[in-house]
């Protein structure tokens, strides 16, 4: 297998090369003076089992046709499989149409990475499971809850800890990570009245005394999480921490969640971190490098992904 790796997140694709104990491929991805993509292998990938580990985050456009390019050079290089590792699939937030004449752009982009030549795609908390039947392709779809569970009962050990969903549509992922804890689970019940801006109502669940731990799997302008959080405090919650797969944490959210009820938001390394998430008190990061490397490595041995998460 061959490892390449575009210029959204480094530093991850070097540590599931690492686990992994495969170098990376040589390779130039860089732009013209026009901001044009250009990609160039300088290794010899013909008949090869190739993954190219690329993000599509800030800025999403960019890296979108990083991945693209990158996959058209491979396939005119007769790579034999390429494999598109994308941990943050960006444009999944708009995978349906919510009103007239609006687009279905996470099909759109499922479209793109077919054309430009992929055999199959491996990704991680997709937010919507559905995405998966967008593209006609073998998708895998990766569960960070292994990894983030590990890091509570690691962080948080002992009783009283609640799992708590922020909304209701996040209420199977919060369960699968509450089942995994043997804790209980509560909910929030919102009512968002436009996009970006979120408004509790109400708490199902009793959550006085308890540790609470909010499970998302986006965090991106982080008002929901903020007002959950105060929410969960006027109930009588001990504790609020926040576990959340892909850390967007746009505009001014560090600084929204540095100054909220928060004790801690803990994020995947999905994402290449800021300069403010990194100096941020609250704001902590595990690695789903392993996680990543293990289904790279199933895959390209042709074994079970999906007993990962047994």
């Amino acid at each position: 297998m061959k490892v390449l790796a575009g210029n959204s997140n480094r530093p991850l694709a070097e540590a599931i090369a690492a686990y992994l104990s495969v170098p990376l491929t040589k390779a130039s991805v860089r732009r013209f003076s026009d901001m044009e993509v250009f990609v160039e292998i300088h290794e010899n990938v013909r008949g090869e089992d190739v993954f190219v580990i690329q993000s599509t985050s800030y800025p999403a456009n960019d890296h979108l046709m990083e991945l693209l390019v990158c996959i058209d050079a491979l396939k005119r290089a007769s790579a034999r499989r390429i494999t598109a590792v994308i941990p943050y699939f960006g444009y999944a937030r708009q995978d349906r149409k919510p009103g007239p004449r609006t687009p279905i752009s996470a099909k759109l982009v499922a479209n793109l990475i077919t054309a430009a030549g992929a055999n199959r795609v491996l990704t991680l908390d997709l937010h919507a499971g559905q995405i998966q039947g967008f593209f006609d392709l073998p998708t895998d779809n990766l569960m960070a809850g292994p990894v983030l569970t590990a890091d509570i009962k690691q962080q948080l050990p002992g009783d009283h800890l609640m799992v708590v969903s922020p909304d209701v549509g996040g209420v199977v992922r919060a369960r699968n990570i509450a089942k995994r804890l043997d804790a209980d689970l509560a909910i929030v019940d919102k009512r968002r009245e436009r996009a970006g801006v979120s408004e509790v109502m109400n708490i199902i669940g009793d959550v006085e005394g308890r540790r609470c731990i909010l499970v998302d799997d986006i965090v991106d302008s982080a008002g929901t999480l903020c007002n959950a959080a105060e929410a969960l405090k006027k109930h009588g919650a001990k504790s609020v921490f926040a576990y959340v797969t892909h850390g967007v944490l746009s505009g001014g959210a560090v600084a929204r969640v540095t100054a909220s009820e928060l004790e801690g938001l803990v994020i995947t390394d999905s994402i290449l971190a800021t300069e403010a998430v990194r100096l941020a008190r609250n704001i902590r990061q595990v690695s789903i490098a392993p996680l990543i490397g293990e289904a790279m490595r199933r895959i390209s041995e042709e074994s079970s992904v999906s007993s990962l998460f047994d």
